[in-house]
């Protein structure tokens, strides 16, 4: 697991809260979408670690 990668995913998930509720708050569906895009980009990337530690776990 690569702390680095899971904080930037992190991060990116909580910018992608903030985007989306600001355009919920200012009524903006674009922001809306690319707060939620953020938050399934950060989710992916989160998967993408949880993978990558079951093979290195299976290996060793």
């Amino acid at each position: 697991m690569s702390i680095k990668q899971r904080a930037e995913a992190t991060a990116k998930n909580i910018e992608g809260k903030v985007q989306e509720t600001m355009g919920n708050v200012t009524g903006d569906p674009k922001a809306q979408a690319e707060g939620q895009e953020k938050q399934v980009e950060a989710k992916v990337r989160h998967t993408m670690e949880d993978v990558k530690d079951e093979v290195k776990k299976a290996v060793d």
